[in-house]
């Protein structure tokens, strides 16, 4: 039915409320750079309206740091934007600190534990391998 996917891979030893925030957090990231991926808001059966939802399924994804890692590079080389979420940003509590902390890394020292793309489906594959459905 797509002939792209929409990809989170999280790093599976995050806590629980991590990997719900992360996944929130890198969604959005990919959203916002792609608001066709939006649909129309919903309306129930007594007419209020709600806010509209992706039109493309998220699938979410895990795997270990050292394969994070890899998805990290390989989305790099192949330039397609990514949503990425390093470990030192969740001891910040804004935007603006989260790009500062963000800034202090590049791809060889940051300790990502999340990463969103949304790409041609076969690119997607190729960058995520490694990782598996999330439990």
């Amino acid at each position: 039915m797509f002939d792209t996917k929409f990809a989170v891979v999280l790093r599976e030893d995050l806590e629980v409320w991590q990997k719900l925030n992360v996944t929130a957090f890198l969604s959005s990231g990919i959203i916002g750079q792609k608001p066709e991926l939006i649909g129309e808001s919903y309306r129930d059966a007594t007419g209020n309206v709600y806010n509209a939802l992706s039109v493309q399924p998220i699938i979410v994804l895990s795997t270990d740091g050292a394969t994070l890692s890899k998805i990290h590079t390989r989305a790099l080389e192949r330039e397609v934007a990514a949503s990425v979420y390093i470990e030192e940003m969740f001891s910040t509590s804004h935007d603006a600190a989260n790009r500062a902390v963000f800034a202090e890394f590049g791809p060889d020292n940051a300790k990502v534990v999340g990463i969103a793309l949304h790409a041609d489906k076969k690119t997607v594959d190729r960058i995520t391998k490694g990782a598996k459905l999330h439990a």
